[in-house]
């Protein structure tokens, strides 16, 4: 059966956090920026398979001056200004990225919309989840879930994401965020950013 836990204990690390609207913005981008496959390409004129003979004589037809059929005005002719691939890909550092997923849950907090849930580790049925879950929800797992996403997935809307792969988009996203009780130890030790020592 699962249960909101009445002031719940949080981690210092959620407690502690400030909300930075800028930074908040630019883990958004970068999270989106990354989803992208940049994979899109087409030929430009260069790369078009076609004659190169000259289309008729420069003077006299009374026509518009042409070179061959590779240029873009012409149907099977190369695409003018045509898109390649390319990597879209930013870097965000780790504790940027952290302060930004906590200060994303910091404002759940302040609205009272982030609860600590028990029980959810056994759950098997939609029902059950659907009595406490509210449609347009995030379930925060302590690891790989497949009960918990299993009886969830039918609930408009609602995301499971263990706690290694949360981030600030999908924090931002949700209209409540439901920690798994197991998860919020987990929570502390992920958002500790280890440093490394100098040589």
């Amino acid at each position: 059966m699962i249960k909101i836990i009445e002031k719940p204990v949080l981690p210092k690390e959620l407690k502690s956090a400030k909300v930075n609207s800028k930074l908040l913005a630019q883990a958004v981008r970068v999270y989106q920026a990354n989803q992208r496959q940049g994979t899109q390409s087409a030929l430009t004129r260069a790369e078009v398979s076609r004659t190169r003979k000259k289309l008729h004589k420069q003077k006299g037809t009374g026509g518009a001056r042409h070179g061959d059929r590779k240029a873009p005005i012409f149907v099977g002719g190369g695409i003018a200004f045509a898109p390649k691939s390319r990597d879209y890909s930013l870097n965000l550092p780790q504790k940027m990225r952290q302060m930004a997923k906590a200060g994303a849950l910091q404002q759940h907090v302040a609205r009272g919309t982030l609860f600590v849930a028990s029980g959810l580790i056994k759950v098997e049925k939609t029902k059950d989840v659907a009595k406490v879950i509210e449609p347009g929800s995030l379930i925060v797992t302590d690891k790989i879930r497949e009960n918990v996403y299993l009886a969830s997935r039918n609930i408009p809307d609602v995301n499971v994401l263990p706690v290694s792969q949360l981030n600030a988009l999908e924090v931002l996203r949700a209209g409540k965020v439901y920690l798994m009780e197991e998860a919020v130890p987990i929570f502390g030790e992920v958002q500790k950013v280890k440093k490394t020592e100098k040589k």
